[in-house]
């Protein structure tokens, strides 16, 4: 009988906080040959025990390998490390995380170094990796070619979605999430507040809660065909002027409750200029054109 076994691709891994560890052992656990380099060598030694190559030096690490992934601190911290390292011929993959122009402006410095750029935006915490029934993914943009190359290699720790050649697309798609999950964390925060002195357990208002925000989710969905069109009254049930009407209620609750505004008036407010230009009939949507600093309001409910 022939025994045929699948050569696993080698990666080099720099940086081991808790998020770099997680990913070690998830490409250590299926067979991947791993050479790893921390600043703090403690760390490395404990996955050396765990069959991880361990290198002296960052640039000892990156010549180990071609496939050379980061999960540093910050982009200053890429930088730093990869400054004294050769390049050149090297597949980098950054999941370090960045803001889009720090991806991009990363992006050259790997090219002008002559490496081939990928960079990724993690959306998972570590207890995720390694375990595909969490459902943790990582965003990835740059090079669709690179991508394609070691898909099967970062798809071992979480499952992957590529967003685009710009190499700041995976950044920006991983803060857009995150701003939109911190956002929910601010009104659930709110929620509970108001409850905060009353007695009402808050467990008993955590499934209301839960549930109430699941049902809300798929508005996003209209949100997103509204913004493609341009028509910000298509599919409206409750107006932009009927949900303005009712912006004092909160605000009163949150004052005889003893619960600071500060959560919510900032949105109110934006609701509050967008209905002033004359657009009551319009959904929410028009607020974003609010926020896009320096750009013209582009959604009318005036458009056919």
């Amino acid at each position: 009988m022939t025994h045929l076994s699948v050569e696993k691709t080698p990666v080099t891994l720099l940086g081991l906080g808790a998020m770099g560890t997680a990913l070690a052992r998830a490409w250590l656990a299926v067979g991947h040959p791993l050479t790893v380099w921390n600043r703090n060598p403690a760390r490395a030694a404990v996955l050396a025990a765990e069959g991880a190559g361990v290198a002296d030096s960052a640039a000892e690490a990156v010549a180990a390998n071609r496939l050379v992934v980061t999960c540093l601190l910050d982009d200053a911290s890429v930088g730093e490390v990869l400054g004294g390292t050769d390049l050149a011929g090297r597949d980098l993959v950054n999941l370090t995380t960045s803001t889009p122009a720090q991806a991009r402006a990363r992006a050259e410095w790997a090219r002008e170094r002559g490496a081939r750029y990928l960079d990724g935006g993690i959306m998972a915490v570590p207890p995720m990796i390694g375990v595909p029934e969490a459902g943790g993914y990582v965003f990835y943009s740059g090079s669709r070619q690179l991508f394609e190359r070691h898909q099967e290699t970062l798809g071992v720790p979480a499952g992957t979605t590529y967003v685009g050649e710009d190499a700041g697309f995976a950044a920006l798609h991983d803060v857009a999430l995150l701003s939109a999950m911190y956002g929910m964390f601010a009104g659930a925060a709110h929620a509970f507040a108001l409850i905060r002195k009353e007695d009402i357990d808050p467990a008993s208002l955590a499934p209301l809660l839960a549930d109430w925000l699941v049902a809300m989710a798929p508005a996003v969905h209209q949100t997103a065909d509204q913004l493609r069109s341009g028509d910000y009254t298509k599919g409206v049930v409750s107006n932009l002027a009927m949900q303005v009407a009712g912006t004092p209620t909160f605000l009163d609750t949150a004052e005889q409750q003893g619960v600071s505004p500060e959560l919510l008036r900032p949105y109110f407010e934006l609701m509050r200029r967008r209905l002033a230009e004359g657009s009551g009939e319009e959904d929410l949507t028009g607020v974003i054109d609010l926020l896009v600093r320096g750009e013209a309001s582009t959604g009318r409910g005036d458009r056919p």
